[in-house]
């Protein structure tokens, strides 16, 4: 249902202002796509703190504490990630979810390549009397990654 749908509105949405649509800044999924692109260039950095402000909930959507998300993380000499394009959002419990697609590529310190490829859901709160600048940012939400041999 959701496709037939997303076919239905696409052509209709692409000529509406993005400010008419969702409210102001709702519908930036070029915002949503850049959580991706600054997620893995602090981890290309090594600069684990900043990715791990890039989940949802202060870092505690992405289901590791800091200590352990860094430590999954410490191995990994160099990351290179295609990010595609977002999806249309989708609206559901007082907020919008836009799933990203990625391609991506990395290398261990010890020279061993990894191949992943998958979605990121990126969330945020709709513009909504009472709701924080946090949670109105967009966010990681959860992600679908798969080894690709």
């Amino acid at each position: 249902m959701r496709l037939a749908i997303t076919a239905l509105i696409a052509p209709v949405l692409a000529t509406v202002p993005a400010s008419a649509q969702f409210g102001a800044g709702q519908f930036d999924t070029v915002s949503a796509r850049a959580v991706v692109e600054r997620y893995y260039a602090a981890i290309e950095r090594g600069d684990f703190r900043t990715a791990y402000a890039q989940w949802g909930n202060g870092g505690r959507a992405s289901g590791k504490s800091y200590a352990a998300f860094a430590r999954g993380f410490a191995a990994t000499a160099h990351s290179r990630v295609t990010v595609g394009n977002p999806g249309l959002p989708d609206g559901a419990a007082g907020s919008l979810y836009v799933e990203v697609p990625v391609d991506i590529h990395a290398t261990l310190k010890t020279g061993r390549r990894q191949h992943f490829r998958g979605t990121y859901v990126i969330r945020r709160v709709n513009d909504v009397p009472g709701a924080s600048p946090a949670q109105r940012r967009w966010h990681i939400d959860s992600a679908r990654l798969r080894a690709v041999r």
